[in-house]
């Protein structure tokens, strides 16, 4: 049997006959590898007679709505737009030890009475997953356990048991004998894949894929991989703290936009359904330095605690420090705080801390930052009642957010006094809130808000 040699880009999937120092199709460097192509595989291919389907009217097709199962979380199945969908294919990611394997060991117990579950897992052994399983108080009699990384013999298996639910623990695992790469590669990773999809949408058969991460955070292996599924999940969080956010960045069945919390305990993985009042409720009488800010994670606000410190500088460059929240976005509130206040942080060291191990990236948390970095400076603490929201302007403006009702509704709700919100959200305000709500056009107007200057 003859076989070829292609060359095939390890970031999208490009196919050449020849190495290539630059991808043509997505500009990546170096990313080809060798893999080798069997002839008789290509020729049979090309002689299959394909029936040519003659395409249709797309109003003469009648959209089914999707079939749905309920995981046993509200907080996955939001993330999920609902629950499972019958027949897709989920792909979930996170780091090592971060908890993918008991979160899905726990769905596989809620399920019980949809039908038989499948667990097929490259990477431990029976004895590891039954010691988990029993630690977890999973008790499903119709959860199968199969340890294999043959994906030929895991077809074998899933066309034997006919599984309402199948998970691969994890992709990088599997192989297939038709591709000489290594178990893992970018090749072996895009056809099992492909293999898993084509049986599991066949069967109508739910399918959750557990990847493993690279250094950057991506899943690894071909980024085709991500569009083949129909689900991407991503499990985040600190190692070292027990908050753990669920978030979709693609759901073909539901919004994006959601994120699920949970608490890592030694029962297994607990849902947050309140995660406000979880993240503020160790907070101190009236510390300086200290402010409660809303963000909104899809359609959910969360009031989370921000901290701050400011120390003498002993080098002859002011250090600055963001664990939370980007970095460069703190230095340009730092350069804003100094500009329009005329405070001189030039020889303060500066601190900035997100409670909880959360990272905030929305533009809402810019006037909370600036407040406490300005509260620890003065030595003034904001009032412990008070919620501030608002985006930031390199001019000191406070501008205009989204959701502004929403946000308010959340504080309200958990026991908050006043606002301090931009003056144009308060203009178009149209509910009518308990909070004394304050209106404010800049940082400056904001800090005497607040007493602190």
């Amino acid at each position: 049997m003859k076989s070829k040699t292609i060359f095939v880009c390890n970031e999208c999937g490009y196919e050449s006959a020849k190495w290539l120092g630059k991808c043509p199709a997505c500009n990546s460097w170096n990313s080809f590898f060798e893999q080798k192509v069997s002839d008789s595989k290509t020729a049979s291919s090309k002689n299959t007679n394909k029936e040519y389907k003659k395409p249709q009217k797309l109003d003469s097709y009648i959209a089914k709505e999707a079939l749905r199962t309920s995981t046993g979380f509200e907080e996955l199945d939001r993330v999920l737009g609902g629950g499972l969908v019958k027949g897709s294919l989920i792909l979930l990611g996170g780091e090592p030890g971060i908890g993918k394997s008991t979160l899905i060991l726990q769905i596989c117990n809620k399920v019980q009475g949809e039908g038989k579950v499948l667990y097929v897992s490259g990477e431990e052994s029976a004895e590891q997953v039954k010691m988990r399983a029993d630690r977890l108080g999973i008790k499903n009699e119709n959860l199968l356990f199969l340890g294999e990384t043959d994906i030929d013999l895991v077809n074998d298996a899933i066309t034997e048991t006919e599984p309402k639910l199948l998970i691969i623990d994890s992709i990088q695992t599997m192989y297939t004998d038709e591709l000489s790469a290594a178990p893992g590669s970018v090749s072996q990773v895009r056809e099992i894949t492909a293999q898993i999809m084509r049986i599991c949408k066949s069967k109508d058969i739910t399918t959750i894929i557990i990847g493993h991460v690279t250094k950057e955070g991506n899943i690894a292996g071909p980024r085709v991989l991500e569009h083949i599924v129909d689900t991407v999940l991503y499990l985040e969080g600190e190692r070292y703290f027990s908050y753990r956010i669920l978030r979709g960045v693609k759901n073909r069945f539901g919004s994006t936009n959601e994120i699920g919390m949970f608490e890592m305990k030694e029962e297994g993985m607990c849902e947050i359904k309140n995660p406000s009042d979880v993240l503020i409720s160790e907070r101190e009488d009236n510390p300086a330095g200290s402010c409660i800010v809303s963000c909104m994670e899809g359609t959910r606000p969360i009031l989370v605690e921000l901290q701050a410190l400011t120390t003498q500088t002993v080098s002859n460059y002011p250090k600055r420090t963001a664990n939370g929240i980007d970095f460069n976005r703190l230095a340009i509130l730092i350069a804003v705080i100094e500009k329009k206040t005329g405070m001189l942080l030039g020889n303060q060291d500066v601190y900035l801390n997100v409670v909880g191990g959360l990272r905030l990236n929305e533009p809402s948390i810019d006037l909370g930052i600036v407040m406490i970095v300005a509260s620890i400076f003065k030595n003034k603490p904001i009032p412990k009642d008070c919620v501030i929201i608002g985006e930031v302007g390199l001019t000191g403006e406070v501008r205009r957010i989204n959701l502004i009702e929403k946000r308010l509704k959340e504080a309200e709700k958990l026991g908050f006094k006043h606002a301090i919100i931009p003056e144009s959200n308060k203009k178009l305000l149209k509910d009518k809130f308990k909070l004394d709500i304050i209106g404010v056009k800049d940082v400056k107007e904001a800090m005497k808000m607040a007493e602190i200057i």
